[in-house]
């Protein structure tokens, strides 16, 4: 029986190196072809959740993330998952089905124009016509995807076509492409000398490190860089695990988490007094850069990214074009050229700034995180688990709050742990699915996913997927009744909020045990820990419902002075 273009892109894929892909059942032709070839499925529930773990797979596993959908309402509900990614900087490959070619234009059922509903929110989207061509289109799908700035890439297959027999194509094509980032590359020569020159001669440089930094190899290449170049350093909330937080230089995240109590209403004056901030591998967006306030204005700017677009949107700086590891080790070849002395001589009274806002917020949290209040502080909640993270823990956060308490009140344990948030647009419900991504890309880490009752509404279905596909994670679930951030939000934008913002009661413990998951309430603080210890130990996917405090919040700049009334002491030094 001849090759189909199906069984085409089935080795196509195998030659990349994938593994498994996320799908439920479409294209029909495709996911029996690469099941033949012992390309696992995992079929998710809903496409906005299956576009989510094939996003959460990319993050952990080095690889692109594949997708498939079907075309029509399908295709619709992979628009958002794509465009976190393209955000985020995430490699996927969406492989949707089109109708067949004779039907184009004719109102054919489902069809929609998906070359037009994808451009918005891919880095590239083509439509395979020939059979003969099938090789060159996926190849240049997995090169948009991985190369320069990643993302995802989609690629459209009419159903007839895949059913077809295949044509040797007119070159034979053997190359792997599927790590990321694809092309190792780094600015000049001239330009690293400068940057070092910069760097060496300030009085107080600081580094902001973004997502771009938290590869295996960047963020190895960023801590070596730090310890050379004695400079204390900011993540950004995607940055977040590019470096030990335990590190003496480290300064933890900081963005807009800088209100009353956070760790960053103290370690702010180390950026505030910057005559020289790094920038790497960020896109200087809102959420980084407290609504871009946070930048010194005084401070001259130095901007490392793999996309030459990022570098000067909001701020202008002296430009490094290249992917963080090639540059960061080459930028330090250039420093060990220069005189340090400055930069060792400081390096004392910076240790002790960074472990003087360490302490204090340490203290401040303790007034929530030492709580045993009824309903529970989720300070509280994320001090217990601290206490049972390993280096090897993968942590991932639904969006909103549930991102906020992650990035703002743990800890990173290693240079490169993983901490997985949903920023780049920031959608509701996508915590449990980046998990389960996460999980399939790494079998033999422990993964943790701390979602809200708001969020966890839009994922439910996906706990079916957990246990039919073996999934062993730990979902712990803050059920605070509201919808946290939006009725904060609007309480101090218009002194009100409105009725969305409540939900009837909801027992997601039972939800779980229906789909054959563990789980368990607590709503004793004296529970946390005992819950969470026998979640860990167990070997299949467990959830547990904590009842949450619902006026408890991050200390987010937005609040402070409003919800968060500003110390005495802060407000008369301002």
């Amino acid at each position: 029986m001849p090759e189909t273009v199906a069984q085409r892109v089935a080795l196509a894929l195998q030659r990349h190196g994938v593994e498994l892909i996320f799908a439920q059942s479409l294209p029909s032709a495709v996911v029996l072809a690469c099941e033949a070839l012992g390309i696992r499925q995992i079929a998710y529930r809903q496409e906005n959740m299956g576009g989510a773990m094939a996003d959460g797979f990319a993050r952990v596993s080095g690889k692109f993330g594949v997708v498939c959908a079907q075309n029509g309402p399908a295709a619709t509900l992979l628009v958002p998952p794509l465009s976190e990614a393209l955000k985020a900087s995430i490699p996927l490959l969406a492989l949707v089905q089109e109708v067949e070619r004779p039907q184009l234009d004719k109102n054919a059922f489902q069809e929609i124009d998906h070359l037009g509903l994808f451009m918005a929110c891919t880095k590239w989207t083509r439509r395979v016509i020939t059979a003969d061509r099938i090789d060159d289109y996926l190849d240049q799908a997995v090169v948009a995807a991985t190369s320069g700035r990643p993302g995802p890439a989609a690629l459209l297959l009419p159903a007839d076509l895949l059913r077809e027999p295949s044509t040797a194509p007119s070159i034979t094509r053997s190359v792997t492409m599927g790590n990321w980032p694809l092309d190792s590359f780094r600015p000049g020569d001239a330009s690293l000398s400068e940057a070092a020159a910069i760097l060496a001669t300030a009085e107080n440089p600081v580094i902001i490190a973004g997502g771009g930094a938290v590869s295996s190899e960047a963020s190895i290449a960023l801590e070596d860089f730090i310890e050379l170049a004695h400079v204390p350093t900011f993540t950004t909330n995607m940055g977040k695990g590019a470096i030990n937080e335990h590190g003496p230089l480290a300064c933890g995240v900081l963005g807009a988490l800088n209100g009353p109590g956070s760790l960053g209403s103290y370690s702010k004056k180390i950026l505030d007094s910057a005559d020289v901030v790094f920038l790497i591998g960020t896109r200087t967006n809102q959420n980084g850069t407290d609504s871009w306030r946070s930048m010194p204005s005084t401070a001259k700017l130095i901007h490392l990214d793999i996309d030459p677009q990022e570098i000067g949107r909001n701020f202008e700086a002296l430009r490094l074009t290249g992917d963080v590891a090639t540059t960061l080790r080459s930028l330090g070849e250039a420093i060990r050229s220069q005189d340090l002395t400055k930069r060792k001589t400081n390096r004392p009274r910076i240790e002790q700034s960074v472990a003087e806002a360490w302490s204090a917020f340490k203290e401040d949290r303790m007034v929530y995180a030492g709580s045993k209040a009824i309903p529970i502080r989720p300070e509280r909640i994320m001090l217990e688990l601290q206490s049972l993270l390993t280096p090897e823990t993968i942590v991932v956060a639904d969006a909103s709050y549930s991102s906020m308490w992650i990035v703002g009140q743990l800890r990173g344990l290693r240079t490169g742990q993983r901490f997985i948030t949903p920023r780049g647009l920031a959608g509701l419900g996508w915590g449990l699915p980046l998990a389960m991504g996460a999980k399939l890309a790494s079998p033999e880490s422990p993964v943790i996913v701390l979602v809200g009752d708001g969020g966890f509404a839009h994922s439910w279905a996906e706990m079916e997927t957990l246990i039919r596909d073996k999934i062993p994670l730990t979902i712990l679930l803050l059920n605070n009744g509201v919808l946290g951030y939006q009725k904060d939000a609007e309480t101090v934008k218009f002194g009100s909020y409105t009725s969305a913002c409540h939900f009837t009661p909801v027992d997601h413990a039972a939800i779980a045990a229906a789909c054959g998951c563990e789980a368990t309430a607590v709503r004793k603080a004296g529970d946390i820990g005992p819950a969470m210890r026998k979640a860990f130990d167990g070997e299949g996917p467990t959830l547990i419902e904590f009842f949450s405090d619902p006026d408890a919040h991050p200390p987010i700049s937005l609040y402070a002075g409003t919800l968060d009334p500003v110390p005495p002491a802060v407000a008369g030094a301002a």
